[in-house]
């Protein structure tokens, strides 16, 4: 098996015309097979993403295997290409866009996932009453949310097909929230102004006010700030100061 990438807890190869990704022992069992449940489910929407092909051990270790999608990532293309960043971002914009319109019942809740993440969070229980407090008045969509949607989640195959990967935080909610997700990774990564550019093209695509979409911030880097990387911990807490938003 040729190794692909890794990743904290797995490590992905490719074998043959299967991806395989194997998870080490500290990854809950319960959470891999969340992630195969959710990735069958947006799977039978028809939407464009590697098929599961097979949950089984190797070595003792739980591992998933799926389709291999032949290509290079949208953010490979984007470094390969700088001039074509404008182009590319479309492309972007319109496919987490065509996303959203899709609809899978059976997956778990958004708001429900950021209730239980702002309450597992270490946050002064006084911010925490006021993230509580901002999402139970957010408008309840039930769109389709990958929860990690960033150009290195997409594959560009040789045609020029887009297939998205990695379904493990996908839920059913409001489609800002999965913006303004995406906003904060570009943020994250230090790339302030594409995190603007993209911003700004979503909204006018989508006919969405930005303070709408930023209205969600303080709560999404709330539940970003429990996956525990401290060198995130001081730039997310910035965001959740909800005083800033009001």
């Amino acid at each position: 098996m040729e190794k692909l990438a890794e990743r904290k807890h797995k490590v992905i190869y490719r074998d043959g015309s299967r991806v395989v990704k194997v998870f080490d022992s500290e990854f809950k069992k319960s959470d891999i097979f969340n992630e195969v449940l959710n990735q069958s489910r947006v799977e039978e929407t028809g939407l464009d993403i590697p098929a599961i092909e097979e949950v089984k051990m190797i070595d003792g270790k739980w591992a998933i295997e799926m389709t291999y999608i032949e290509g290079k990532t949208l953010q490979q293309l984007m470094t390969e290409n700088p001039a074509k960043e404008d182009e590319y971002l479309e492309t972007f914009v319109d496919l987490q866009m065509k996303m959203h319109t899709f609809k899978v019942p059976l997956l778990n809740k958004l708001k429900d996932k950021m209730d239980r993440k702002i309450s597992e969070s270490d946050l002064d229980a006084t911010i925490r009453y006021e993230l509580h407090t901002r999402l139970s008045g957010m408008p309840k969509h039930n769109k389709l949310c990958h929860g990690d949607f960033n150009p290195s989640n997409i594959i560009v195959s040789p045609d020029g097909k887009m297939y998205i990967i990695d379904w493990s935080h996908a839920t059913q909610g409001n489609a800002s929230a999965d913006v303004a997700r995406t906003y904060l990774l570009f943020k994250l990564e230090g790339k302030d102004e594409l995190a603007e550019k993209y911003l700004k093209l979503f909204c006018k695509k989508s006919d969405t006010a930005v303070q709408y979409v930023k209205n969600w911030l303080p709560i999404v880097a709330a539940s970003q700030s429990v996956k525990g990387k401290p060198e995130e911990r001081e730039f997310l807490l910035k965001w959740v100061d909800v005083v800033q938003f009001e």
